[in-house]
């Protein structure tokens, strides 16, 4: 049986998704309470590995197991065994064709920023921060140029692992309510710290006063395909991996009730 499940977690008490061996990841406590819940050893293929501090809202897992139980039982029982901040939100069964990773049409992340002249305190860890002013019409113009197929190298981490820097950008959405910013992205891949990179360069671009970079500045930087011209990496704090998406034929959930929490303005779809 192939069983599938979507997974919510805090990311910042964990060194990232994949399983290490002297640190714990989301990866090794899934695992840990998949097995005492099945009674067998369960390894995961998830759809796209977060950083450390990275959260998760729909992160989708599916493993292989001779273990029979009905779908309430996978998610009531395995999140017996898991910490407070790891829960899995929903359970489904799939053929084999089927495949977290490798099935998925795209992925969405979204980072949500406070714009602030103090640092955050209730929402210290979930959300981004920012002291200075932020010009949104600038970031929209710098995000226009990333739509499409581009080589992403000088957004690419130096440890990133992907075959190729070349992936598509869907569509990207910023959007404010109040003292929080919202920034969604859609595309096809990310490669490793993509988005923080992204980040860190758009608001050098969305910074207004000193400091602040032009649009001539970010096109360089993005058709130089050069990491060391962008700006820094900007903090995991307030990056969430949404999810990935599927064909509607695999019935794979694309939503879970964590998204209805997260801070800041959801844009229209």
């Amino acid at each position: 049986m192939r069983v599938v499940l979507g997974v919510s977690y805090r990311g910042g008490g964990y060194h990232g998704w994949q399983a290490q061996a002297d640190r714990q990841t989301v990866q090794d406590v899934l695992e840990a309470a998949l097995q005492k819940f099945s009674a067998t050893s369960i390894r995961t293929v998830c759809a796209g590995r977060t950083d450390a501090g990275v959260h998760g809202l729909n992160q989708v897992v599916h493993f292989d197991t001779e273990v029979i139980r009905d779908a309430a039982s996978w998610v009531r029982g395995t999140n017996c065994f898991l910490p407070v901040d790891v829960a899995i939100q929903w359970c489904r069964f799939a053929e084999e064709p089927f495949h977290a990773r490798f099935a998925a049409h795209g992925r969405r992340y979204t980072y949500v920023l406070l714009e602030s002249p103090v640092r955050p305190a209730i929402e210290s860890g979930s959300v981004g921060w920012v002291h200075y002013k932020l010009n949104g019409e600038a970031m929209r113009e710098a995000a226009e140029m990333l739509l499409g197929e581009h080589d992403f190298s000088a957004f690419r981490s130096s440890e990133c692992q992907a075959a190729s820097p070349v992936k598509t950008m869907r569509s990207i959405s910023i959007a404010k309510q109040g003292d929080y910013w919202r920034f969604d992205f859609d595309g096809s891949a990310f490669l490793h710290h993509m988005v923080r990179n992204l980040m860190g360069s758009l608001l050098a671009v969305g910074r207004i006063g000193r400091g602040g970079r032009d649009l001539a500045w970010f096109a360089s930087v993005l058709a130089g395909k050069d990491r060391k011209f962008a700006a820094p990496t900007f903090p995991a704090d307030g990056l969430y991996f949404v999810g990935p998406y599927y064909s509607a034929e695999f019935q794979i959930p694309s939503r879970t009730s964590a998204m209805s929490w997260l801070p800041g303005v959801e844009p229209k779809r």
